[in-house]
């Protein structure tokens, strides 16, 4: 059957996978006011150990100004390290892998979830076409802070004290979200950067950052446990490029010189703005382990790994609601659509609640 393709092992980097089935980053919202991961995370994340590997949620590289939703997890506090602490081991006592995607919110942030701190960005721009959820309400986002070029740095060793820090978690590796209208990604297209200087402008500048913090995070864990996250066409967060295709092929093979694990290529746009092949640009530009994300099937998955395109793809949408999600495509047993509703509200309901295949 070509869904077989799916569970033969794979290697990204040093990360050795029993099958190719990787569980999504997925933004739940269940840790506490102060950024610290709770009990009922570890019970989450262990319910779905069985997955290749799973890339933990967004999670706060930097205190003060990077929080866009109120109860996203941080690893920037030792608390909040001693917490992880209890998610790496309930997953690896389960036989399981987990890294940890490293992030900043960006010009995604609001100041009423940041104790008063405007937002940052590369550039003044703020998010157009949508809302925020903030204490007050539902708001419209503020316009950030351009970053001067001497505070960039900062943000970069953030990021290297937040890969430390998920080492002493116990996570398995590092996953750097660049992606998805956050600040790294802010960063990288020309429709949020219009910043000039060395940040800014052409292609080559405006990778610098997302390439600093990766070179960074490498040094704390080796390239090899360090993966990367983009999404050239996605217009979440009133994100565009003018050139997607040229930006994918130059970070690609820019992260194909750094040896990293994976390549983590969102292959669509959410909202259908743009359209075009990005994941050829990838996988000519990449050479190393490419991980699919963004719509595909079980079916589509397989094929894709057959025709060597992907080394592994990555499952978001139905990881919400199917925990044993490894063990119903085997069985090719139909899947559960998860409860929108429920997706950030607090505690087990439609979070920890969703039966495995053996109980339905």
């Amino acid at each position: 059957m070509p869904k077989d393709n799916l569970y033969s092992s794979v290697s990204l980097g040093a990360l050795n996978l029993p099958n190719r089935i990787i569980m999504a980053p997925l933004t739940r919202s269940r840790a506490d006011a102060d950024h610290v991961p709770t009990a009922i995370m570890a019970e989450y994340y262990a319910q779905r150990a069985s997955a290749g590997l799973i890339v933990a949620e967004a999670t706060m590289a930097i205190e003060g100004n990077s929080a866009f939703g109120g109860r996203e997890p941080g690893i920037y506090a030792e608390a909040q390290v001693a917490a992880w602490q209890q998610v790496t081991a309930a997953v690896h006592a389960k036989g399981g892998q987990i890294v940890l995607q490293i992030w900043h919110g960006g010009r995604a942030c609001h100041s009423l979830l940041n104790n008063g701190a405007q937002p940052v960005a590369p550039s003044a721009l703020p998010i157009r076409n949508d809302t925020t959820h903030t204490p007050k309400g539902k708001m419209p986002y503020e316009t950030p802070r351009e970053l001067r070029d001497d505070e960039l740095p900062d943000v970069v060793n953030g990021f290297r004290l937040a890969a430390i820090n998920a080492k002493a978690a116990g996570f398995d590796g590092v996953e750097v979200h660049g992606a998805n209208g956050y600040l790294l990604d802010e960063f990288l297209r020309d429709g949020s950067n219009q910043r000039s200087g060395s940040y800014g402008g052409s292609i080559v500048n405006r990778a610098r950052l997302l390439l600093e913090v990766v070179d960074a995070t490498s040094l704390v864990w080796g390239a090899d446990r360090v993966g990367v996250r983009i999404s050239p066409l996605n217009s979440f967060n009133d994100m565009l490029d003018s050139d997607p295709v040229a930006l994918t092929a130059y970070v690609a093979e820019q992260l194909d010189q750094r040896k990293i694990a994976y390549l983590h290529l969102m292959r669509g746009d959410f909202f259908g703005v743009q359209k075009a092949d990005v994941v050829t640009p990838a996988r000519v530009g990449f050479k190393g382990a490419l991980v699919g994300n963004m719509g595909y099937t079980p079916a589509e998955a397989a094929a894709s790994v057959q025709a060597g395109t992907l080394a592994a793809v990555a499952f978001g949408h139905h990881y919400v609601s199917n925990p044993d999600l490894v063990e119903r495509i085997q069985a090719d047993v139909a899947l559960v659509e998860p409860d929108q509703s429920t997706l950030y509200s607090p505690g087990p309901r439609g979070y920890t609640d969703y039966p495995t295949m053996t109980v339905a």
